[in-house]
């Protein structure tokens, strides 16, 4: 899949569970596991790049930090997706709101180039 492919669809889920909230728990694990996913295959397998690459060794440590930070997210996401599922119109506001704020890691991992492993 490419890279704007996997932006688009994972951006038409979020959408479709914002106006139905029946799709809210599948968005959350989904979005939640694929940030994961691709923060961890970066950490292994891409070394920092770019700005991170000629400025030390806190540069460096941002970079792991920034996506070790992802990965916890990006679980803490895909557990609330399972949370909300018990009792989902009690807890719809939550995963709305922790839904909307993962926009922020999925651009960091986008940014970073974790998708292209999502090839």
């Amino acid at each position: 899949m490419e890279f704007m492919a996997a932006i688009i669809n994972i951006l038409a889920l979020i959408s479709e569970a914002c106006r139905n909230a029946e799709k809210l728990p599948a968005a959350l694990v989904t979005g939640g596991a694929v940030e994961a996913a691709a923060a961890i295959f970066l950490a292994f397998f891409k070394p920092p790049g770019g700005l991170f690459e000629h400025h030390g060794k806190a540069a460096v440590y941002i970079y792991y930090s920034i996506l070790g930070g992802v990965v916890v997210f990006g679980l803490a996401e895909a557990w609330t997706g399972l949370w909300i599922s018990g009792k989902l119109e009690e807890r719809r506001a939550v995963g709305k709101t922790i839904l909307w704020v993962s926009i922020l890691p999925l651009v960091f991992v986008a940014a970073l180039g974790g998708f292209v492993f999502m090839r």
